[in-house]
C-alpha cells in the first residue's frame, strides 16, 4: 500500500464538529461511522459530554490518537480545527465543510490557508467541499450518504459528492461492490493523481474509476497514470466537454486542439478507457473487475435467437473487435452438434429451441477455436429454456477455459437470480448485447494498453541561448506575437527553412531576389494578419524583374486591408516545388491543465475546413511522433498513395519531435503554427511561423548548458 493507506484503514476516526441534533450533517456521520466501523469512532464537540452514546471530547488534543478526522464544522473554524487535529499527531484529515473556493473570493482565501497549514505540517487532506470517503473493508462511511458501498474490488473517486449517492443508491441494487470510495471535492491537496497512485499499489483494487470534471496537473496525471495502467485499468468519465477553450485561441492550432482534445489526447496517452456514461463506465468496470484479458480480437457469439444475434455482431463491428473467423475443424463440431436448421458460422444460432445442453455444447466447441479470443452468450427466453441452468453451465464451462464470457440473459424478474449466481463467479450479465460487447471491448483495450511501449523523448542537439534571444524579441513588441521574422528560431532547434529574408524596402527585395536562384515568394509579414492569401498579401513565383513592384502591391493591399495593422517588413523566400510534396501543419497549443498539447495534419488552408489533425502532450518520443502522422486521414497522400513519389515521413517525424523538444524548453511559448510545413521527397521545410509568447515566463526559460 502507499502513503495514503492509513486514511483507508484507521484505527479510530473522530468527527470533528459530531452532534446529535436531528438532520444535521454531524450526526448523520457519526451514526454512519457508529453504526458499521470497525474500529473506535471519536466525537469531538467542545460543547457536549456525550454524542449519541459516545463519549465526546472539546479537541483533538484531550482526544485519545486520531488516525483520521472527519471535519464537518463551521468554514470559519476549519482551518483552527485542522491545526488542532495536526498539533496532536493527526495525519489524514476529510474536511466535508463548504464555503471555500467554490463560493468566491473570501472562500478562496480560506483555502488557501488550508493548503498552507496541511502544508505546513504534512497533512493528507481530502476536500473541502466532500462528501467523505468509504472503505468497505473496515465498514468505514466516514460520509453523510445516505448507504454504505457494498464490499468488491472496484475503488471510486468522484469530483460530485451527489454523484456518488446516485451511484451507491444504484450499485447496490444491482449487486456492485467496492474497495474504497472518494468525494475529492475541491481537491485542495489530494486529487485524482493521488487515489490514481495509492489504489495502484493496492492488490486488492482491480479496477480504478471515477467521475471528474477536470485534472489539475495533467502532465503528473498522465506519468501516474501510465504507471498504474501497467497492472490496473483506469476507467473515467471526464464532464465538461466543450469548445470554449478553443474560441478563446488566436492560432490555428489553439482553434483546433481546444480543452476537450487536450483532455482526450492527454487520457489517451495515459492509458485510461474513457467511458461516455455513468452506465458504460460500469459495463467496463464489471468486465475488467472479474474476467481475464482475450489473447485474440475474435468474438464468437452463442445465440438461440437471431434477432440478438444481429445486434451483437453489429455492436461487435462497431468496436476494436472482429467476429471470430472459425476453422473449418470449429465449423464441423458444430454441425455435427447443431441441428440442421441451426446456423454453424458465426453468430451461432442454436435455435429458438436450443436447450441448456446445447447452448453449452456450442459454447465450449467455440472457446475451444483457437481464433476466439472472448464470446458472447445472448439468450431470449423460452420455456425450455431454464436461466439458472444456463448459468451454471456458463460458469462450468469456464472452469476449463481461459477465456472471458459475458452474458446477455434478455428478459426481467426470470434473469435475475441467474445474474446473481453469474456475478458471484465474476461473469457480468448485459441486458443489452451492446453493452456486453463493450464490457469485452474494454478487456481487449486495456490489453493493447499494457501491451504498449512508450518511449522517451530523445534530446537533439540544438542552439537554446539563440532560440531565447529570438524569443526575446518580444519584449519590444506592443504585442506578444512573433511571426515570420522570428524563423530563426526553428533552424536554432533544426527545423529546415526555404532562404530568404525580411526587408523593408523594395529595393533590397529586389536585391535579395536576385541572391536567391530562380523565382520568388513575397510575404506580407505583420503580426496582426493571419491569413495573408485571403487579402493578396502573398505573391507565388515573381521573377527578379518583377519584385519591386510586387513589393509595394502587398504592402498596398495589407494597407487597405487593415489600416491600423502593424507592418514589419515583406519576406523574400526561396521558391519551393510543391508538384510532388504535401502542405501539412506542426503545431502547438499551451493547455491549462496538460501543458504543451502538439498538433499535426494536412496543413495550408485546408487546416481549418477538414480539421484532418492529430494531438499529443507533449514531450514526445519517435513512437508517439510516428503515430501522429500516421493517424490523419490524409497519412496515404505522404506515404506515395496513387502514384505519387513519397514524402520523406522521417523528417516530418522528426520535425514533430524537435517542435515537441522546443515548447518543452520554453514555457513561456503560449501558441506556434508552423503553416505549412512542406514534405517533400527531399525533406520538409517551414515555410510560415507564427506563435504567442508569455514574456513573463522568459525569465523562467533557462537555457540548458549541458550537452544533451
Amino acid at each position: 500500500m502507499g502513503r495514503l493507506s492509513a486514511l483507508f484503514d484507521p484505527e479510530t476516526v473522530a468527527v470533528v464538529g459530531a452532534t446529535d441534533r436531528e438532520g444535521a450533517v454531524g450526526r448523520a456521520i457519526l451514526e454512519n461511522l457508529r453504526d458499521e466501523f470497525a474500529g473506535e469512532v471519536v466525537p469531538i464537540n467542545p460543547s457536549r459530554d456525550e454524542v449519541l452514546g459516545l463519549e465526546c471530547y472539546p479537541d483533538a488534543s484531550s482526544a485519545p490518537p486520531i488516525d483520521l478526522a472527519v471535519v464537518v464544522v463551521p468554514p470559519e473554524i476549519v482551518i483552527e480545527s485542522t491545526r488542532d487535529l495536526a498539533e496532536a499527531g493527526t495525519e489524514n484529515v476529510v474536511v466535508i465543510t463548504a464555503g471555500f473556493a467554490e463560493t468566491g473570493g473570501e472562500g478562496a482565501k480560506r483555502e488557501r490557508q488550508l493548503r498552507a497549514v496541511a502544508g505546513e505540517h504534512d497533512l493528507n487532506v481530502v476536500g473541502p467541499n466532500s462528501l467523505g470517503i468509504m472503505a468497505t473493508s473496515n465498514g468505514m462511511n466516514a460520509t453523510f450518504g445516505p448507504e454504505s458501498a457494498l464490499e468488491g474490488s472496484i475503488s471510486f473517486m468522484s469530483q460530485s459528492g451527489a454523484f456518488i449517492t446516485a451511484v451507491l443508491d444504484w450499485a447496490n441494487e444491482q449487486g456492485i461492490g467496492f474497495r474504497d470510495v472518494v468525494s475529492l471535492g475541491n481537491k485542495t491537496v489530494l486529487d485524482e493523481t493521488d487515489f490514481v497512485r495509492e489504489w495502484g499499489d493496492d492488490p486488492d483494487t482491480d479496477v480504478i474509476i471515477g467521475y471528474l470534471e477536470d485534472i489539475g496537473d495533467g502532465r503528473g496525471f498522465i506519468e501516474a497514470a501510465r504507471e498504474v495502467t501497467a497492472d490496473t485499468p483506469i476507467v473515467l468519465v471526464k464532464s465538461g466537454r466543450t469548445a470554449a477553450g478553443a474560441q478563446a485561441a488566436s492560432s490555428h492550432t489553439g482553434a483546433i486542439a481546444g480543452s476537450e482534445r487536450a483532455y482526450e489526447a492527454g487520457l489517451e496517452q495515459a492509458g485510461v478507457l474513457r467511458a461516455r456514461s455513468v452506465q458504460e463506465l460500469f459495463d467496463y468496470a464489471r468486465a475488467l473487475s472479474g474476467l481475464p484479458e482475450p489473447e485474440t480480437d475474435g468474438v464468437a457469439v452463442v445465440t438461440n435467437a437471431g434477432g440478438p444475434g444481429v445486434l451483437t455482431t453489429d455492436a461487435v463491428g462497431d468496436s476494436s473487435l472482429e467476429m471470430a473467423s472459425f476453422t473449418d475443424e470449429t465449423i464441423d463440431a458444430l454441425a455435427e452438434a447443431m441441428p440442421d436448421e441451426a446456423n454453424v458460422y458465426n453468430p451461432i444460432d442454436a435455435i429458438g429451441d436450443a436447450d441448456v445442453d446445447r447452448f453449452g455444447e456450442a459454447l465450449e466447441i467455440a472457446l475451444d477455436d483457437p481464433n476466439v479470443g472472448s464470446a458472447v452468450v445472448v439468450a431470449a427466453p423460452t420455456a425450455v429454456l431454464s436461466y439458472d441452468d444456463l448459468a451454471n453451465r456458463v460458469i462450468e464451462t469456464l472452469e476449463v477455459h481461459e477465456t472471458p464470457v459475458v452474458t446477455c440473459l434478455m428478459g426481467g424478474k426470470r434473469a435475475r437470480d441467474a445474474e446473481e449466481t453469474l456475478r458471484e463467479s465474476g461473469v457480468p450479465n448485459y441486458f443489452d448485447p451492446a453493452r456486453a460487447v463493450s464490457g469485452l471491448d474494454a478487456l481487449a483495450r486495456f490489453r493493447d494498453i499494457r501491451e504498449r511501449t512508450v518511449d522517451e523523448p530523445a534530446p537533439f542537439d540544438v542552439d537554446r541561448e539563440r532560440a531565447r534571444e529570438i524569443l526575446e524579441r518580444v519584449r519590444r513588441r506592443d504585442d506578444n506575437r512573433l511571426g515570420v521574422e522570428s524563423m530563426d528560431l526553428l533552424e536554432a532547434y533544426g527545423i529546415p527553412t526555404p532562404r530568404g529574408e525580411i526587408v523593408d524596402d523594395p529595393d533590397r527585395a529586389r536585391e535579395v531576389a536576385e541572391s536567391i536562384a530562380g523565382d520568388v515568394v513575397l510575404k506580407i509579414v505583420s503580426p496582426d494578419i493571419s491569413h495573408k492569401s485571403d487579402i493578396g498579401g502573398v505573391k507565388v513565383g515573381v521573377a527578379d524583374e518583377d519584385v519591386y513592384d510586387a513589393y509595394e502591391d502587398v504592402v498596398a493591399r495589407a494597407r487597405n486591408y487593415q489600416p491600423g495593422a502593424t507592418i514589419v517588413g515583406v519576406q523574400i523566400q526561396e521558391l519551393l516545388d510543391l508538384e510532388s510534396a504535401t502542405e501539412t501543419i506542426v503545431g502547438m497549443n499551451r493547455d491549462p491543465q496538460f501543458g504543451p498539447l502538439l498538433l499535426f495534419g494536412l496543413g495550408g488552408i485546408f487546416v481549418e475546413i477538414l480539421e484532418d489533425t492529430s494531438v499529443r502532450v507533449a514531450p514526445i518520443g519517435e513512437g508517439e511522433a510516428r503515430d501522429m502522422v500516421d493517424e490523419i486521414r490524409a497519412a496515404p497522400l505522404l506515404r506515395g498513395a496513387r502514384g505519387r513519389e513519397p514524402a520523406d515521413v522521417e523528417r516530418v517525424v522528426e520535425t514533430i519531435q524537435r517542435l515537441s523538444q522546443l515548447v518543452t524548453d520554453f514555457p513561456s511559448i503560449l501558441e506556434l503554427d508552423i503553416n505549412p510545413l512542406v514534405a517533400g521527397p527531399e525533406g520538409v521545410q517551414a515555410i510560415d511561423l507564427r506563435l504567442t509568447v508569455d514574456p513573463d515566463e522568459l525569465d523562467a526559460d533557462e537555457p540548458d548548458t549541458e550537452e544533451p
